[in-house]
């Protein structure tokens, strides 16, 4: 069984410098003593805020970063793009008319990395 995630999830990004917070707005009408998060609260700026600094090559402007500095890897400011819902969700748990977002679950970002969850916000509400 997963653990429920809500508003306040520490999250990390494989290519990001440092872990940041879900952010989940109350539309859900669904609370664990925060917001309950489903799996398509992935909408970066709104859900996902920046990782700090950005590592990932694929990354355009690391990549112009990086060509600019005759091939040394620069890291740049973290903008998250994530157009995919969270995978895998609680099937079984509809928040929002959505599957549930549990701790397990990633979302991938379009530069290449994988957004994990590192601490569910919350730790009373199992999702099975």
């Amino acid at each position: 069984m997963g653990i429920q995630v809500a508003a306040g999830a520490n999250l990390q990004c494989s290519f990001g410098v440092a872990p940041s917070a879900l952010s989940v707005l109350p539309a859900n009408k669904v609370m664990t003593g925060a917001p309950a998060a489903n799996i398509m609260d992935n909408k970066p700026m709104v859900n996902i805020p920046p990782f700090g600094m950005c590592n990932c090559p694929a990354n355009p402007m690391v990549a112009a970063a990086t060509a600019a500095a005759l091939g040394v890897l620069t890291p740049m400011p973290c903008i998250p793009v994530t157009v995919a819902p969270w995978a895998p969700g609680a099937p079984t748990v509809m928040v929002g008319g959505m599957p549930s977002l549990q701790n397990s679950s990633k979302l991938m970002c379009n530069w290449g990395g994988v957004i994990q969850i590192l601490m569910p916000g919350q730790m009373t509400v199992m999702v099975p």
